[in-house]
């Protein structure tokens, strides 16, 4: 069965850390681009992060460039996103996705993406 599964969520104070991490299990990484997507309350699931699976881009949205960094450990199956300097609005339901896709193409749009993970909620509040 083909599956993510993310951990590391929880609640943080303005400024401050938490690294992401998700597991694939029942498929490699290797040859499938990634990303990393969030939802807020009554808004729409946005990327936060995407790369190939040559690790082309990585792209990043103004709202988290310089904040947030993706990167992935293939031989561990593993993805990760840091994310530093977090704020208030950061707040929300984070996802990890991936799509089978050699070469160098990263999608930040969520409906380009196969496989998904159920989401750890990161609350960002003093």
């Amino acid at each position: 069965q083909l599956q993510l599964v993310e951990s590391g969520g929880g609640l943080v104070q303005p400024g401050g850390s938490l690294r992401l991490s998700c597991a694939a299990s029942g498929f490699t990484l290797d040859g499938f681009a990634i990303g990393w997507f969030r939802q807020a309350p009554g808004k729409a699931r946005e990327v936060v992060s995407c790369i190939s699976s040559t690790n082309v881009g990585p792209y990043y949205p103004d709202s988290v460039k310089g904040r947030f960094t993706i990167s992935r450990d293939n031989a561990k199956n593993m993805m990760y996103l840091q994310m530093t300097s977090l704020k208030p609005e950061d707040t929300a339901v984070y996802y990890c996705a991936a799509v089978g896709s050699w070469g160098d193409s990263f999608y930040t749009n969520p409906d380009e993406y196969h496989y998904w993970g159920q989401g750890t909620q990161v609350t960002v509040s003093s």
